[in-house]
């Protein structure tokens, strides 16, 4: 009996031609595939031929499904896990799946293919040595801006994806905590007939969109670069020194909250600037 496999398999984000010919190998020889959408994956299937069995494994279900996938492998058959597009578990179902099929024993393979933030990220000429991934934003103002602002000062490339019904709300979200010269870049319907990848000062950027009801559309990933140099090593060589004594003592976290409190600067900044001194 062949060793039983859980693939993670990418599939397009929009072109089809963007499928990877070992996914589509992968799918036609396992024994079932866990889709999020059984009826949305028909359509991939049928475009490529591939008759293998679906299952639907969502937000709703996740849980319930894993004692017959685990007991499908054990069996030694091999399964598949398909989001609805681009890269499983990216702000899709699948982990506490995947981290079930690895505690019980069974190997979990990737199959790599798109994954629509890294494709907005190598195409937005934002830097790309060093960013964060943050998903969907809340859907509540207070929520949103409240992590944003947490963020503010964070250095690397920022990356969110955005629902055309929210785009406009995170956007003005975004403007009122990283201020209008912020360069922001946002990409839509990526690989798709409309494609736009458009990036401003979000200041214009944001009046840009507003005067373009099209552009509102589809599905978004935003980018934001990073913030400037910390205002902390450019303007208080003091507090350098404090944060710097600190950290010969004390984990990243712990110097830069008890520095915040000595100097009065801001705590995200300072963990922020920590990092780099550390790292």
């Amino acid at each position: 009996m062949s060793e039983a496999v859980l693939y993670v398999v990418a599939t397009p984000i929009g072109n089809l031609a963007d499928m990877t010919p070992r996914a589509v190998e992968v799918l036609q020889s396992v024994s079932l595939i866990a889709a999020e959408d059984t009826r949305h994956s028909a359509r991939l299937m049928a475009h490529f031929n591939i008759k293998t069995p679906m299952i639907s494994v969502h937000d709703h279900n996740e849980r319930q499904r894993i004692d017959r996938i685990v007991q499908q492998l054990g069996q030694g058959e091999s399964l598949a896990l398909i989001s609805d597009a681009g890269t499983p578990l990216i702000s899709d179902p699948g982990f506490v799946l995947v981290r079930a099929v690895r505690e019980a024993g069974f190997r979990v393979v990737p199959v790599p293919g798109c994954s629509a933030l890294v494709a907005a990220l190598c195409a937005a000429g934002l830097p790309s040595d060093r960013f964060i991934f943050e998903g969907f934003l809340p859907a509540k103002t207070g929520a949103r801006r409240q992590l944003l602002e947490a963020l503010a000062a964070e250095t690397r490339t920022l990356i969110f994806y955005e629902s055309p019904h929210r785009i406009l709300a995170s956007l003005e979200d975004m403007l009122a905590c990283f201020g209008a010269e912020r360069f922001v870049v946002v990409a839509r319907e990526l690989t798709k007939t409309f494609e736009t990848i458009e990036g401003q000062a979000l200041g214009e950027l944001l009046e840009w969109m507003r005067g373009d009801t099209n552009q509102q559309k589809g599905e978004f990933v935003v980018l934001v670069q990073g913030a400037p140099a910390r205002e902390a090593e450019a303007l208080d060589p003091e507090a350098l020194r404090v944060l710097d004594l600190l950290l010969e003592e004390l984990p990243v976290k712990q110097a830069a909250g008890l520095a915040a409190r000595i100097t009065g600067l801001k705590k995200n900044a300072l963990y922020q600037l920590a990092l780099e001194r550390r790292g």
